[in-house]
């Protein structure tokens, strides 16, 4: 097996499959110093301001002459005096291909009223305001298998009663971006197919209001959902009380429902990518591709999403978009996203982190051009903003920050019932409702941390699984979890603390 992988004939660099040593040939060329794995070497010269290529597509440009054999890293590659805005072809729908012959496919599903399938079955706390967290977490700890083991005893079909809390709600403007983000987080977690019903806690006094909440987001109380305030029930104690009775009245008809088979039409799978190394765009970002494309060929849905983190890579999403209004909006929302870190004395360029640069990634060209392989081949039907509920069927786009926890936040909201998550370095990370399946990169970091890892797509880059085959695994994998078979995540308690919604505009 080679030292290296080389992934194009027209690549400036290949990266290394191991640590190679100074003196060690790549391609006949003289390594140069100890290059690590994960991490690129030149081989070729390459002179200052020339553009450097992986993938055969320009991830910067060199910032110092660069010899062959010599590691390319952030000593010598930057993005250039441009910032990256250099010319890309949008080629906007060249990529688009027929639509695949249907295939067919089963899990073990909860069917819904309304015709949704959900892949979990819980019932849900949330809070409107931090201000109402603690009550709200009180709420679903009455019924944790820690604190009350026999509370859910009577109720195997119900999951779990889980509190989803968080930092915001109050201290910003009451008609503002952050306001209505944050209107249609709350309304796609309170609606989302993963929970039977769900308990709103407000305090009462709080910009995020919980009757505006409800008009805004044309929802009413019922069955499956309640809202009360701390100030209008008479304090934290007795909001616990009214809460737990509310909950205590859902499990009985949660607890109603089984799994019965359902098409994977119904599986809306949310991508992601955290802790990435120089081995994700190789191994474990192509494989959930693959498994994307198959998932879309037995009429399911996968969101791709992380903006900052497909910065420079756009184009290869708007060649496939299915029409130029797609692809426009695409574009609308790299150009809102260039504004936005502008205004607040950023830019694109704030990324790798120092984990991604330790692993081998070096500028944020390069770690987008691995990320959007998670997308897979498919067409791309729409582009969604953030929460917004998905309603196309196949390959779609969602504008989200690239921080994990607030980009798989807005895809739940927007209907995703399983997270597939892809790490280089070891993220740990879960999501209520939705289960969420971790895909290591390599074989190193499985063999350390395989208690939190669902699958090693490292064999692909140890030369003994192919791409295909590894997609394949991993559809199958999303079959089995969204059937109930635990996750890794869920079986450590992941979940509640990762439900992260986006803040924009100022805290006031």
């Amino acid at each position: 097996m080679s030292s290296f992988i080389r992934l194009h004939p027209a690549d400036d660099v290949v990266i290394a499959r191991s640590q190679l040593m100074s003196g060690s040939a790549v391609e006949g060329v003289p390594v140069r110093g100890l290059i690590p794995p994960g991490h690129k070497v030149a081989t070729r010269a390459i002179a200052v301001g020339e553009p450097v290529r992986r993938y055969n597509q320009i991830i910067g440009f060199a910032s110092q002459a660069i010899a062959p054999g010599e590691h390319v890293h952030t000593h010598n590659l930057n993005m250039g005096a441009e910032k990256g805005n250099f010319e890309r072809d949008y080629a906007i729908g060249q990529d688009v291909k027929p639509e695949p012959a249907r295939k067919q496919a089963t899990f073990m599903g909860y069917k819904r009223s309304d015709g949704r399938v959900a892949t979990r079955n819980y019932i849900g706390v949330l809070s409107s305001v931090n201000c109402s967290a603690t009550a709200a977490r009180a709420i679903a700890d009455h019924f944790s298998k820690r604190n009350n083991p026999q509370a859910l005893a009577n109720f195997p079909n119900v999951d779990g009663v889980v509190a989803l809390t968080h930092g915001t709600g109050c201290g910003m403007d009451t008609e503002g971006l952050g306001i209505q983000l944050l209107e249609r987080t709350l309304a796609g977690y309170a609606t989302h197919a993963n929970f039977w019903g769900v308990v709103v806690v407000g305090l009462g006094c709080e910009a995020n209001q919980l009757n505006t909440w409800l008009a805004h987001s044309s929802l009413r109380e019922g069955d499956t959902l309640k809202v009360f305030n701390i100030q209008d029930t008479g304090g934290t104690r007795l909001t616990v009380e009214k809460g737990i009775a509310l909950i205590e009245e859902m499990l009985p008809r949660a607890n109603a429902i089984s799994r019965e088979p359902c098409s994977a039409e119904h599986i809306t799978v949310g991508l992601q990518c955290g802790g990435s190394d120089g081995y994700s765009g190789i191994s474990a970002n192509p494989a959930l591709g693959a498994a994307v494309d198959l998932l879309v060929q037995h009429g399911g849905t996968a969101i791709l999403s992380e903006t900052p983190e497909i910065y420079g890579a756009e184009h290869l999403l708007t060649r496939r978009a299915v029409k130029p209004e797609v692809a426009h909006k695409l574009i609308e929302r790299i150009r809102w996203w260039e504004n936005y870190t502008a205004i607040n004395g950023g830019e694109m360029n704030n990324n790798p982190s120092p984990g991604n640069k330790a692993g081998g990634l070096t500028t944020i060209l390069e770690k987008s051009l691995g990320a959007v392989a998670k997308g897979g081949t498919s067409n791309l039907q729409a582009v969604y903003e953030y929460a917004e509920p998905v309603s196309a069927k196949g390959f779609v786009y969602m504008d989200t920050p690239g921080y994990d926890p607030v980009s798989a936040t807005g895809q739940v909201a927007g209907g995703a019932n399983l997270i597939c998550f892809t790490t280089g370095r070891g993220s740990a990370y879960g999501c209520a409702p939705s289960p969420s399946l971790k895909f290591s990169t390599n074989t190193a970091l499985w063999k350390k941390q395989e208690e939190d890892m669902d699958l090693n797509c490292g064999e692909i880059v140890d030369g003994g699984v192919s791409i295909a085959d590894m997609g394949q695994r991993i559809f199958e994998m999303i079959l089995a979890a969204a059937s109930g078979e635990p996750t890794k995540s869920e079986r450590h308690g992941y979940g509640q603390n990762e439900f992260v919604p986006w803040q924009v505009g100022a805290v006031m």
